[in-house]
C-alpha cells in the first residue's frame, strides 16, 4: 500500500533545489516528504571530515543573501535568526606566477585602489568601468533572468526595457568572455583574473557567453561565510521546512518515478517500496535522469535536454595541514602561466600540467597580509583544480590525480606556500560521479559554450505531467543562490498548476 496520501508532493533530493521547495511547499501548507541518497542534507553543499575535523568540499561562501533571507522569510524566520554570518572583506587573494599579488575587496573602490597600486593607473580606470558594465547587466538580467521562472529573449527584452537592452549589448552578449574581456583590459593578468568567473558555472572563458561577467557584480554585493561550516546553511533550511510539517527521509535513495494514465503515481525507493504522490520534483542532476537514474518516464519527460553537454568538473584535495610562508586569506588563486594551455588540456579531456589552483582556507576570514589564522595549529585547506567530466570512464585514475597533486604542490610551493600535511583526502571526477551518479562528475550541469545555452536549461515544468524539475542543472543555473531560485521556481509552478 502506498505510504502516503498521493496529495503529498515528494521532492527527490535534499540539496539546495530541493530545500528551497520543501519550504515554499510546506510554508505554502502542502505535505511534503523529501527523499536523499546521502546521510544528512545539502548535496554538494557537503563536508568532509580529516583528521578529526571537518572541511567544506563544495561551496565555501555565500552569496546573493537576499536569496535565502526572502526564502527564509516565506518560513517565517531569516538567515540571521538561524546562522551567524560574517563577511569578507577580502574575496580572493591573487597570484601570478610573475610574483604579483592583487587582493580584491568587497567595495569596488578598494578593489581599484589594490588595482591602482599593482597594475597602474590605466588598469584602475578599466576595472572601474568594467564594474559599470557588470553592475548595468546584472541590473539587467536580475529580474528578466535569474529571477524569471520562464526566460527567453523576446521576454527578456521586454523586461529589461531600454536600459537592460543597452547594458546587454555593451557586454557584447554573443561573443565569449575571453574575447570581450581582452578589449576591456590591457593587462593579461586582469583579463585572466576575470575570464576565471566563467569557471563558476563550471565553463571555460574561451567559450562561455560574456554575460558571466555579472558574476563580478553578484559579488560586490557582499560575501559571507558561516559560523560552522556551509553545511550549517542546509541544516538551518531543513529546520525551516521541517517546522512547517515537512518530512525527510534521508538514506532513502530513489530509483524510479512511477506513472499510472500518462500522468506521474509517485515513486518506487531502492529497497523496493513505493510512496504514492501526483507530484514530483526531481532536484538533482538532470544529467542522471538522461542517463534513466529515475526510470525511462523521468527520461523521456527531459527530451533534448537529457543529453546536454557536460560542465567542467574538478579534483578537489581536502587537507588538514599547517600552512607556512604565503599569507593566505579565505579565498586564494593560484593562476596558470598559460590560460589557453589550461583549458585546451581539459577540451582534450586531460588534467592540465599547469593548472589554476584555488585554496580555501577555512580557518581564516578574509584576511589582508600579515594576519594570522583564528586559533592555531593546523589548518584546514581545500584546494581544488577543475577537471574533465570524465568521471564515468573512471578518468582521471589514481595515477594521474597523484601526478596533478605533485604538480599542485610544487606550484605552491613556488609561490612561497608550504604545506605540512597533517592528514588529506581526495576526490575527482570518478568520486563525484559515484556520489552524484549521471553526469560524470560534471559539477554545473549544462556546459555554456555559446550564448544560447544559458536559455536552454530545462524548466521547472517537463513534458510528464506531475514532474518538476529543479536544481543548479536546471534553470536558472548552477551555485547556491541560483539553485535556491530554482526550487522556488518549482514550487511556485506546481502552487499555480493547482489552482
Amino acid at each position: 500500500m502506498p505510504a502516503r496520501d498521493p496529495s503529498t508532493v515528494l521532492i527527490i533530493g535534499a540539496g539546495m533545489g530541493g530545500l528551497a521547495a520543501s519550504i515554499r511547499l510546506a510554508a505554502a501548507g502542502r505535505r511534503v516528504t523529501v527523499f536523499d541518497r546521502a546521510a544528512a542534507p545539502g548535496g554538494k553543499l557537503r563536508a568532509v571530515t580529516v583528521a578529526g575535523r571537518a572541511i567544506d568540499a563544495g561551496p565555501t561562501v555565500v552569496t546573493m543573501r537576499h536569496v535565502f533571507d526572502d526564502l527564509l522569510r516565506a518560513a517565517g524566520t531569516s538567515l540571521a535568526a538561524e546562522l551567524r554570518l560574517a563577511p569578507l572583506d577580502v574575496i580572493a587573494r591573487h597570484h601570478w606566477q610573475d610574483g604579483t599579488r592583487l587582493d580584491l575587496r568587497q567595495t569596488p573602490a578598494a578593489s581599484e585602489a589594490a588595482i591602482l597600486a599593482a597594475f597602474g593607473p590605466r588598469a584602475a580606470r578599466e576595472f572601474a568601468a568594467f564594474c559599470r558594465r557588470s553592475g548595468a547587466l546584472y541590473d539587467a538580467l536580475d529580474a528578466a533572468f535569474m529571477r524569471n521562472p520562464s526566460p527567453g529573449l523576446l521576454a527578456l527584452g521586454r523586461r529589461t526595457g531600454l536600459a537592460g537592452l543597452l547594458a546587454l549589448g555593451r557586454a557584447s552578449p554573443f561573443a565569449s568572455l575571453w574575447s570581450v574581456l581582452g578589449s576591456r583590459f590591457t593587462d593579461p593578468r586582469l583579463r585572466q583574473l576575470f575570464a576565471r568567473y566563467a569557471t563558476y558555472s563550471g565553463a571555460s572563458p574561451f567559450a562561455a557567453p560574456a554575460t558571466l561577467m555579472l558574476i563580478a557584480h553578484a559579488e560586490q554585493r557582499g560575501v559571507w561565510t558561516i559560523e560552522g561550516g556551509m553545511t550549517m546553511l542546509a541544516a538551518a533550511l531543513m529546520r525551516a521546512a521541517s517546522r512547517h510539517g515537512a518530512r525527510f527521509r534521508l538514506g532513502a535513495p530513489v530509483a524510479e518515478v512511477l506513472t499510472d494514465g500518462g500522468r506521474v503515481s509517485g515513486v518506487r525507493l531502492a529497497d523496493g517500496s513505493e510512496v504514492a504522490g501526483r507530484t514530483v520534483i526531481a532536484a538533482g542532476e538532470i544529467g542522471a535522469i538522461g542517463a534513466g537514474g529515475l526510470g525511462a518516464a523521468a527520461r523521456a519527460a527531459l527530451g533534448r535536454a537529457a543529453a546536454a553537454p557536460r560542465s567542467l568538473s574538478a579534483v578537489t584535495w581536502q587537507v588538514v595541514a599547517h600552512a607556512r610562508g604565503f599569507p593566505l586569506s579565505h579565498h586564494n588563486v593560484f593562476f596558470s602561466r598559460d590560460y589557453p594551455a589550461e583549458f585546451a588540456a581539459l577540451a582534450a579531456g586531460a588534467l592540465p600540467p599547469d593548472p589554476t589552483i584555488y585554496v580555501c582556507a577555512q580557518d581564516r576570514g578574509g584576511q589582508a597580509p600579515g594576519e594570522r589564522p583564528r586559533g592555531a595549529g593546523a589548518e584546514r585547506l581545500l584546494v581544488l583544480v577543475n577537471a574533465p567530466p570524465l568521471g564515468d570512464n573512471a578518468m582521471p585514475d589514481d595515477a594521474a590525480t597523484a601526478a596533478c597533486w605533485a604538480r599542485v604542490r610544487a606550484r605552491l610551493a613556488a609561490a612561497g606556500l608550504t604545506l605540512d600535511i597533517v592528514g588529506s583526502a581526495v576526490t575527482g571526477p570518478p568520486g563525484f560521479e559515484r556520489l552524484f551518479p549521471g553526469a560524470g562528475g560534471a559539477l554545473y550541469g549544462r556546459d555554456l559554450a555559446s550564448w544560447r545555452d544559458p536559455f536552454a536549461r530545462p524548466r521547472a515544468r517537463t513534458a510528464l505531467p506531475g514532474l518538476y524539475l529543479a536544481g543548479g542543472s536546471a534553470h536558472p543555473g548552477p551555485g547556491l543562490p541560483m539553485a535556491a531560485l530554482s526550487g522556488s521556481f518549482a514550487a511556485a509552478a506546481i502552487l499555480a498548476d493547482a489552482e
